[in-house]
């Protein structure tokens, strides 16, 4: 399917959708900053062999979703909890793009911030989830998973003001977040940071972002009460997210795997993609099989 915009909770949203619609729905929410490309394509293609209806779409202030308003005061975000919109109004949006799809529940999976929504639709609409995968996040308590000091001042530096500095600095970036434990793909980053720059990118929209997650509650204790299976797979060597935010995270889900993967950052590297997948498919058939009991 190409990529379509839907109009819902009075925003639009770009998506895609890879596989056929009778199979099984997952929906993959990605992070800050990031675009719905960021789940490669042939990451998206290997899960739809394996079954899966994957939806993947840009979150609001991302890519080719709508661009919000509002200006961000990030000291306030953190102490007063201010913010444009929070990591709930994003939650809707992936509930609502559900909808608009024809889709009851779905096999939900995030990474980093897309993490946090996955995590609070599960809490807000949790019968539109069916499985819950969190990847590289945390649950907003805010003495786990916090970032190393050089991490931090990567993710609060200037933002780049052309193409070129954008691809420089994305490159840059995940030398300083990506997994050690494995070798660093400038191609293929460098292709990624093109066609994200193109797609569109916002520093404001970026800032808002970063503004809902700082502006989040910790979601320990509702996690608590969820009976969903998930799995959480963290890096062992995050340095974005300390694997601190994934351990709590498994603490949180009553019905959870953990999965500490050695060497990996803050990042997806292809040489992890089967581990990633035989955890999906593990998951989703936790799942029904206690539907079916049910």
């Amino acid at each position: 399917m190409p990529e379509t915009i839907a109009a819902v909770n009075g925003i639009e949203l770009c998506h895609e959708t890879f596989g056929p619609p009778d199979g099984r729905p997952l929906l993959m929410i990605m992070g800050l900053a990031s675009q719905m490309i960021w789940w490669d394509d042939e990451l998206c293609e290997n899960l739809a062999a394996e079954g899966f209806f994957v939806i993947r779409y840009d979150n609001r202030d991302a890519g080719r979703s709508s661009r919000m308003t509002g200006r961000v005061n990030l000291p306030l975000a953190y102490t007063l909890r201010a913010a444009p919109y929070s990591l709930a109004d994003m939650a809707g949006d992936a509930a609502a793009l559900l909808t608009e799809l024809g889709v009851g529940s779905a096999h939900v999976v995030g990474a980093s911030m897309g993490g946090m929504v996955a995590q609070t639709l599960a809490i807000e609409y949790p019968s539109r989830v069916r499985s819950l995968t969190s990847i590289m996040s945390t649950t907003g308590n805010r003495f786990v998973g916090r970032p190393s000091a050089k991490a931090l001042a990567m993710l609060l530096s200037a933002p780049p003001r052309d193409r070129e500095e954008y691809v420089d600095y994305l490159v840059r970036t995940f030398r300083v977040i990506g997994s050690p434990g494995y070798p660093f793909d400038e191609t293929r980053m460098r292709e990624r940071a093109e066609r994200s720059y193109d797609r569109g990118v916002d520093p404001g929209g970026t800032a808002r972002q970063l503004a809902a997650i700082m502006s989040g509650r910790d979601r320990f204790r509702a996690l608590r009460k969820l009976q969903v299976p998930a799995l959480v797979v963290h890096g062992s060597k995050d340095p974005l997210v300390h694997v601190s935010g994934g351990r709590a995270t498994a603490r949180a889900l009553r019905e959870s795997e953990l999965d500490v993967v050695p060497g990996m950052g803050h990042d997806l590297p292809r040489a992890i993609w089967p581990r990633l997948t035989r955890g999906l498919l593990r998951t989703a058939d936790r799942a029904e099989i206690t539907n079916r009991r049910a």
